[in-house]
């Protein structure tokens, strides 16, 4: 399929909203939980450690087979796995919503992870296929403004809901979006695939890889060295199987792309960072501070507004000037924005001590994260988008699976203790302080790795425009990777 999708045609805009609605679907299953952890905890009896695996569930089935969603869809065609990935994920909501016990839950989330890992790779490469090339760094923009937002104001609705109803309408709320997105994409959404795309799934692979998240997580989550070395060795074995299969799973080609290995370095440090703030602020808000579960969601409004107004503009941004600069100052806000939050005790108040740091943590992210998806799939030509977007992902996901498992570790928490009070506070400095580090490398790898792509080279605007958002002059696209 040859790309003609305009941003501003109805078209385009119709292919817009399914992606983003999708994607929403996916990010509000990582943040709301989050907020509604306190009030599952207290009416399933769960310890610390299974908080963890109702998070790591879905992120560790997300993670393990985000990499056959993408292949998948390059194989049989995007929009048909993108709309079964969203049916399934409807699906596996109502089950969370129907859970009486933590297994039961767990056992959901892992199915909303595998449903996740099908339909979430399907967004981002749709639109990579479908927009002329001089236009997805906008649609890219667009998509990951709105499905930021999304996430962002996902913990507000979530709250009000835990406080107005229960914490099973977060999950139930999916169903609506689910039916949305699937009637969109049948009438909207043109098909796609990689027409070179052929041969065997990659099954080793797959199954090592899983297999060393699986190792890597309980290790750290139970404090065992000997199985996240097993999880350590089984991921090199995985690593060693790509390298000789004829139809891998990772074409680690891809990584000779110095920008390609540099982007997905950054997305493994920044969302871990991401990860550990997102889901222990949640509780220190509602434990500690004493907040509700709507004062808690309300409490990251901020990231909502700045999410709104600046991820497009920082994608049109990455466009003109390259994506190095805000993929380096990105980081390095939100960097400064857990050293505000690390501040927080039991005497904070919301304007001096949590506003501050959520405001900032909202520009860095807005700033980061439409030229860090854009560049990742930019750095490859058209016919790997899927597979890039898949990497991306699985690289993103691993970070937040492998950063929330470690909490207790890091923290000084008890394996399957309850944590709470000024254990939870303490844990909380130290974790803040972590996610700045991991922050502050992200924005050195990126300022080192990071260098336009051809295909932006070959799209870069000219120094003038009829308009102030008027398009840059076409360009033909330069396909393959870079170096």
């Amino acid at each position: 399929m040859t790309a003609t999708l305009h941003v501003g045609e109805a078209r385009g805009r119709w292919v817009l909203l399914a992606t983003v609605l999708a994607s929403s679907m996916a990010m509000l299953d990582g943040t709301v939980v989050n907020l509604a952890l306190p009030r599952i905890a207290a009416d399933l009896d769960a310890s610390f450690a299974g908080l963890q695996w109702i998070l790591n569930g879905y992120t560790l089935a997300l993670a393990a087979l985000i990499l056959v969603g993408g292949s998948l869809g390059d194989r049989f065609g995007r929009r048909r796995m993108f709309m079964i990935g969203a049916v399934a994920f409807t699906l596996a909501s109502v089950l969370c919503a129907m859970s009486v016990n933590v297994p039961m839950l767990i056992g959901a989330r892992v199915a909303q992870g595998v449903a996740a890992a099908i339909l979430t790779p399907g967004s981002l490469a749709i639109i990579e296929a479908s927009f002329v090339p001089d236009e997805r760094g906008r649609a890219i923009g667009t998509w990951s403004g709105l499905g930021g937002v999304a996430t962002a104001i996902g913990p507000f609705v979530g709250g009000w809901l835990v406080d107005a109803a229960s914490w099973r309408w977060i999950f139930l709320l999916n169903v609506p979006l689910g039916i949305a997105v699937v009637a969109v994409a049948a009438r909207h959404v043109p098909e796609s695939r990689d027409p070179h795309a052929g041969g065997r799934l990659d099954l080793p692979g797959t199954v090592l890889g899983a297999l060393a998240l699986a190792g890597l997580t309980l290790g750290l989550t139970e404090g065992s060295p000997l199985l996240a070395g097993a999880g350590i060795a089984l991921l090199i074995s995985f690593v060693g199987v790509e390298q000789r299969s004829a139809h891998p799973l990772v074409p680690l080609t891809l990584f000779s792309s110095r920008t390609f290995a540099g982007t997905n370095a950054v997305t493994l440090l920044l969302y871990g960072a991401l990860a550990v703030v997102f889901f222990l602020l949640g509780l220190v808000l509602q434990g500690p501070l004493g907040y509700t579960p709507l004062q808690a969601g309300a409490a990251t409004v901020p990231i909502t507004i700045a999410m709104l107004l600046l991820s497009s503009r920082a994608g049109r941004l990455a466009d003109r000037i390259g994506p190095r600069i805000p993929m380096t100052v990105g980081p390095l806000l939100v960097a400064a924005a857990t050293l505000l939050l690390a501040r927080i005790d039991t005497s904070s108040t919301y304007v001096s001590d949590v506003l501050p740091g959520v405001v900032l943590f909202g520009l860095g992210l807005s700033l980061t994260v439409a030229p860090l998806t854009a560049t990742a799939l930019g750095a490859v030509d058209d016919e790997h988008a899927g597979v890039a977007s898949g990497v991306n992902n699985a690289v993103a996901r691993t970070g937040q699976l492998l950063a929330v498992a470690a909490v207790p570790l890091v923290a000084g928490f008890a394996p399957g203790d309850a944590v709470a009070g000024d254990d939870l506070l303490d844990g909380f400095h130290t974790i803040m302080r972590v996610a700045a580090a991991l922050s502050v490398v992200a924005g050195v790898v990126a300022a080192w790795t990071v260098r336009r792509t051809p295909k932006e080279q070959a799209v870069e605007p000219p120094a003038w425009h009829c308009a102030a958002g008027g398009p840059p002059a076409p360009a033909e696209p330069v396909a393959g990777p870079t170096r």
